[in-house]
């Protein structure tokens, strides 16, 4: 079980990292970006943030591409407007979890659909 700290400190990391890739990224390869979750190792040294993202598989390839290439902006900025004693190094991954159960959702729809047909 996760600590409370960690817990709330993920949810700042996260709403945060939300805001910086709204409003301060221009990249013109980053696409339309959901930050779903960050998650923080346990010495609060490193962050997997996960975000989903919409288009092709090149176009969210390149969402991803253009997130990683800002990182150290991102990272810079969350010091300057969050105290913590480290900074997390983030990585930016595509969140296959939430995808797929979004696809399962989609798939449980399409059967009850079928059936009142």
């Amino acid at each position: 079980m996760q600590s409370r700290k960690k817990l709330e400190t993920e949810e700042l990391l996260r709403r945060e990292i939300s805001s910086i890739i709204l409003r301060e990224l221009n990249d013109p390869r980053l696409g339309f970006v959901t930050l779903t979750r960050v998650s923080i190792g346990g010495d609060y040294k490193t962050a997997n943030v996960y975000v989903m993202t919409k288009g092709t598989d090149e176009e969210r390839r390149d969402t991803l591409l253009a997130l990683t290439h800002a990182r150290g902006k991102v990272q810079a900025l969350v010091a300057e407007r969050i105290k913590m004693r480290n900074t997390p190094v983030m990585t930016f991954l595509e969140d296959q979890q939430t995808r797929e159960a979004l696809r399962v959702d989609k798939l449980i729809d399409d059967v009850i659909h079928n059936e009142k047909e």
